[in-house]
C-alpha cells in the first residue's frame, strides 16, 4: 500500500482490480485526465463536480458513478470540507467496449444496493484483504453494473444448483490451505462465479469465503491444540499472519489463538 497525507493507494491480489484510491482531498482539483480503467467511484463525504465528454456531471454521497476508459474527465471538489472518495478502477476487459457509450451517457447510478455492495467490496480490500470474499463481492457488483448500462439481466441460473454446491465445498475443502480463486472454481466447474456463490449461499446458508474462513480456523484450533505456536499455525491454515488468524479466530470462537492454546 502506498500512503501519503490525506491518501491511500493499492494493488489488492484480485483479478479484475487494477487499484484500490482513498482520499481526501481539499483543495485540489483534477485536470481532464483519463484512465485506461472503468473508474468506479463512491463520495463519503461532500459533492464533487466534473466534465465528461463535454457535458457536466455532479456525484453525490447517495450515489455510484461509473466513468468509462479513454474517455477525459476532470473533478473539483464543492465543499469547504472538501470530498472523501473511495475509487476501484476496474480492468478494461471487465466491460466491453459496447458499453462505453452507455456510460458516457449515463455516468451516475441511483442505486442503494448497488452502493451498499461497493463499499462491503471495499471493506474485503482492506489490507491484508479477504480475496475470496472480494471476488465474490466483485462478481456481484460486476453484474449489477452491467444490468444498468444493458438493461438485461445476466446469464441464466444453473438446473442443479444444490450439486454445484457441493462441488464448490468440495473444491473449497481441497485447497483449504493454499486457497482457490473465484475465477479457478468457475473454471472447474463451467458455472458463472455470481451462479457459483448464489448456489452455495443457497444451498449451506452461507457464502463460500465464510465457510473457507470457518473450516481454516477449525484447522487452526486443532493445530494449536497439537501445541503449536499461534504464529505458525496461522501461516499452516493458510492465513497470512497471526494478526489475521486473530482476528478471526476472535469472530468464531470469542477468544484470541493464544488464549485458547493455554486454555
Amino acid at each position: 500500500m502506498v500512503t501519503s497525507s490525506g491518501v491511500a493507494a493499492w494493488r489488492p491480489p484480485v483479478g479484475g482490480i487494477a487499484e484500490v484510491y482513498h482520499a481526501h482531498l481539499v483543495e485540489h482539483s483534477y485536470p481532464m485526465h483519463a484512465h485506461d480503467s472503468w473508474t468506479l467511484l463512491l463520495v463519503d463525504d461532500g459533492t464533487v463536480r466534473y466534465d465528461l465528454h463535454r457535458h457536466e456531471h455532479g456525484a453525490l454521497g447517495s450515489l455510484v458513478t461509473l466513468l468509462p476508459p479513454h474517455v477525459p474527465h476532470n473533478g473539483t471538489p464543492m465543499t469547504p470540507q472538501g470530498l472523501r472518495k473511495r475509487v476501484l478502477y476496474l480492468d478494461s476487459t471487465r466491460f466491453g467496449e459496447d458499453l462505453v457509450g452507455a456510460a458516457v451517457d449515463d455516468p451516475t447510478i441511483d442505486d442503494p444496493l448497488l452502493r451498499h455492495r461497493i463499499h462491503q467490496l471495499h471493506d474485503s480490500l482492506l489490507p491484508p484483504g479477504e480475496p475470496l470474499e472480494a471476488e465474490s463481492r466483485l462478481a456481484f457488483v460486476t453484474e449489477r453494473l452491467r444490468l444498468h448500462l444493458t438493461g438485461r439481466p445476466g446469464t441464466a441460473e444453473p438446473v442443479d444448483r444444490a450439486k454445484l454446491a457441493v462441488r464448490l465445498r468440495e473444491l473449497l475443502d481441497e485447497h483449504l490451505v493454499d486457497g482457490i480463486t473465484l475465477r479457478e472454481a468457475a473454471d472447474v466447474l463451467h458455472a458463472h462465479p455470481t451462479h457459483l456463490v448464489r448456489s452455495f449461499s443457497g444451498e449451506f446458508a452461507t457464502p463460500p469465503h465464510q465457510y473457507l474462513t470457518g473450516r481454516r480456523v477449525d484447522l487452526a484450533r486443532r493445530l494449536l491444540l497439537d501445541g503449536m505456536a499461534p504464529r505458525f499455525a496461522a501461516t499452516a491454515a493458510g492465513f497470512y499472519d497471526q494478526a489475521h488468524l486473530t482476528r478471526h479466530f476472535k469472530r468464531v470462537l470469542g477468544t484470541s489463538p493464544a488464549r485458547f492454546a493455554r486454555g
